[in-house]
């Protein structure tokens, strides 16, 4: 009896998918991007007890090509194929609790154009997934091209192309302010997982990527995890974040290029210790651009209480050997970091070159980083929480920061006393065999809760809340609720 009722349900499961994919639209079909199957429902009859399981066959909606205004439905699934491209004057609205998901074997990615909108407004208890299409346990970095957010806001280059992209794909407006405030639309408790795919040498697509976006756009409570690039990247454009995760990245958590002077305020990076890109893996990468122009505007952002907890919590803990610095400031940036917590780099902070210097060490300061704790524990041997470049020295790096940071650096070679710092060490992804899926970040007491700078020029402007702590938490912990620290294993 028990082998009839297998053979009859696996007859019945059989017919309901020869069903589906009978009623599936022709994916060749040129003339429309959405291909449908449709949602069934199956009754599976158990004559041995006497009862009726009904089982659903999930809504899978193909979204390729050029797409229209238009909004998603939430009970249903939706697959990215290829490029997927939102162009002017055309919204993509996606309710809370969607699901989205990214075809590997098209590299599928999404593409907001200039012009076009993305609203992506989820909930923290409904927050919208962008995710890999293959099932728990068989996700990997790369998985998918991830989200790409482009506007006309000011950038240094003359008409630029994103990478990963193509054909080209432009994007920005060189040295104007005229578009700073463009809206391209909302992403709040949005979670990325397993996006972006590094094409060739500097031609990657990341798991968010941000070109010329200007700040009429939204972006909170956003958390990327396990990129096969970058996990923020921001090329240009003004367009203002709070609230962002960067979990388990490949290569860089925060990359600023061509002009970005957004602001960035709570940020938490979280590194996994063998998994970083052999181009070399960072917290922070900022460049001007790629030669170390002087074209304007210089990449100037300012991010306050971000808290990195990188590849190793103590001097013995082994680590992929391309993990390179906490901050790497390199060609000409004048990028800015206060009252953050940065911990866990063979590297502390790296001021590539005079020129970079430059923007720190004159009277203008252009480019500030002040009133943070660096924790350098070095290459298991050799702490090193400094680094200059071609034209400036390794002590001139040190004498700037202890010039600029009363709390000062953490510099070695064995364990160190987290707990009075105030920072949880079971929160770095080395320190236990399985990662909580839903840790706690909260910082109830030590050192980094209070004496955070409240009152520089840059953090004055209504945007940053002027908070005590150091970091990105104090008592209360914002990624409660939304965000997801175990992707590997969840069922969607």
């Amino acid at each position: 009896m028990l082998f009839n009722r297998f053979i009859c349900k696996y007859l019945i499961l059989v017919s309901a998918i020869a069903l589906v994919f009978s009623c599936k639209k022709d994916e060749k079909d040129p003339v429309s991007p959405i291909t449908v199957v449709v949602t069934d429902t199956i009754v599976v009859k158990d004559t041995i007890n006497n009862t009726d399981t009904v089982n659903t066959i999930s809504e899978i909606i193909t979204l390729q090509g050029t797409i229209t205004t238009q909004t998603l439905n939430a009970t249903k699934k939706y697959l990215l194929k290829g490029f997927v491209f939102v162009q002017s004057g055309q919204v993509l609205t996606i309710p809370p609790g969607t699901i989205i998901m990214g075809d590997k074997s098209t590299k599928g990615t999404l593409i907001i154009n200039k012009g076009g909108k993305l609203i992506a407004e989820g909930t923290a208890e409904k927050p919208i997934i962008f995710t890999s299409k293959l099932g728990p346990g068989e996700r990997d970095k790369g998985d998918w091209g991830g989200i790409i957010l482009l506007g006309n806001a000011n950038v240094n280059q003359n008409n630029p192309a994103i990478e990963g992209v193509t054909p080209a794909v432009n994007f920005g407006t060189q040295n104007s302010t005229a578009n700073d405030g463009e809206n391209s639309g909302v992403l709040k408790f949005v979670r990325i997982e397993y996006a972006g795919i590094a094409l060739s040498p500097n031609n990657e697509t990341n798991s968010l990527t941000m070109g010329g976006v200007g700040n009429g756009t939204i972006i909170e409570n956003v958390q990327v995890s396990y990129g096969g690039d970058d996990g923020f990247e921001w090329f240009g454009g003004t367009v203002n974040a709070k609230n962002l995760i960067s979990y388990g990245t490949w290569d860089d958590d925060f990359d600023t290029d061509f002009g970005y002077t957004g602001k960035v305020q709570f940020a938490v990076a979280v590194r996994d210790p063998f998994s970083a890109d052999q181009s070399g893996s960072n917290a922070f990468e900022s460049d001007n651009d790629a030669g170390g122009s002087t074209l304007t505007p210089l990449t100037a952002p300012v991010f306050s209480n971000v808290t990195v907890f990188g590849p190793r919590f103590d001097s013995t803990t082994s680590i992929s050997a391309n993990y390179q610095h906490a901050v790497h400031f390199r060609r000409r940036t004048a990028s800015s970091i206060f009252n953050s917590v940065l911990t866990g780099y063979p590297v502390g902070i790296r001021l590539d070159g005079k020129s970079t210097q430059d923007n720190y060490n004159l009277a203008s300061s252009t480019g500030e980083i002040k009133n943070n704790l660096l924790i350098s524990l070095g290459n298991r041997t050799a702490p090193k929480p400094f680094q200059g470049g071609t034209g400036n020295t390794d002590d001139e790096v040190k004498t700037y920061y202890n010039e600029n940071n009363p709390a000062g650096y953490v510099s070695l070679t064995k364990n160190l006393d987290y707990n009075a710092l105030g920072i949880n060490v079971n929160l770095y992804m080395g320190k236990t065999p399985v990662y909580p899926a839903n840790p706690s970040f909260a910082v109830p007491t030590g050192v980094i809760t209070n004496g955070a700078n409240k009152t520089a020029a840059k953090l004055t402007n209504g945007f940053f809340q002027l908070v005590e702590f150091h970091g990105a938490f104090g008592a209360t912990d914002w990624t409660d609720g939304w965000s997801n620290f175990d992707p590997k294993n969840t069922a969607y």
